[in-house]
């Protein structure tokens, strides 16, 4: 029996627009997706407000990878779900929810801030872990994103590296950048945004990082940017429903 799932996608200039057009994804197309995104890329299957039956779907096909953007729901799937599943989390982190994912994370996407930074390394001391992150970074116009700005990353990156040769931070790992790009049909704007930010990883990780860049409307513009980790949604589960 082939596994299937829904999937709402339509093309407008070049860019995944989600509207009213449906068909249905297979372990076949699950796979051309795969092909396309190449071996370099990693696919993230971002499943936040999806029941569990939707993810075992996936996982049957062999995805591995899957995002929550809200930390109580991640915690109730990860009770529920297969051991094996890699949990990222790609939502705004507030420091006084980290102890609740902080034993079972694989990734952290969205540190945005010294603070948090912190806060990550003592709660995965406290498990007797070392939690991978990457600093999300502000590139998009809307102010509604999370993010550091260049300034603050430098920062960033300058406390975190000092800190480590003196013995601190010895429980967490900045593995390389998160960002999202504006929220527009203007392919040109994207891409430099996308290009922005390849720029700042290739400054602070010269010997390689992970680059997650990319959703669902725009993944195949970021992985020409250079990004290597892409979080799709809509594109795998359709549309979202309403957070629980």
């Amino acid at each position: 029996m082939v596994l299937a799932t829904r999937l709402t996608v339509t093309a407008r200039i070049g860019i995944f627009a989600l509207e009213n057009f449906h068909m249905t994804i297979t372990i076949y197309t699950y796979r051309e997706m795969l092909d396309r995104l190449g071996e370099g890329v990693q696919l993230v299957a971002v499943s936040k407000t999806k029941p569990p039956a939707d993810i075992l779907e996936l996982y049957a096909m062999g995805q591995r990878d899957f995002g929550e953007n809200y930390v109580q729901e991640l915690v109730e799937k990860q009770g529920e779900l297969p051991a094996d599943i890699r949990w990222h989390f790609i939502g705004h982190l507030q420091t006084n929810k980290v102890k609740m994912l902080i034993s079972f994370v694989h990734l952290v996407h969205g540190v945005d801030s010294v603070r948090l930074l912190k806060e990550v390394d003592k709660q995965a001391g406290l498990k007797g872990r070392v939690v991978d992150v990457l600093l999300q970074v502000h590139v998009a116009k809307e102010e509604t994103k999370f993010g550091l700005d260049a300034e603050e990353l430098d920062a960033a990156m300058r406390e975190w590296r000092d800190g480590a040769m003196r013995g601190e931070f010895a429980h967490v790992r900045v593995r390389g950048l998160m960002g999202m790009a504006s929220n527009t049909p203007d392919v040109t704007a994207v891409r430099a945004e996308f290009r922005g930010l390849k720029g700042m990883l290739d400054r602070y990780f010269p010997e390689g990082g992970i680059l997650s860049m990319g959703m669902s409307a725009d993944y195949e513009i970021a992985v020409e940017e250079g990004s290597n980790m892409v979080r799709i949604g809509s594109l795998l589960f359709g549309e979202r429903g309403q957070k629980r």
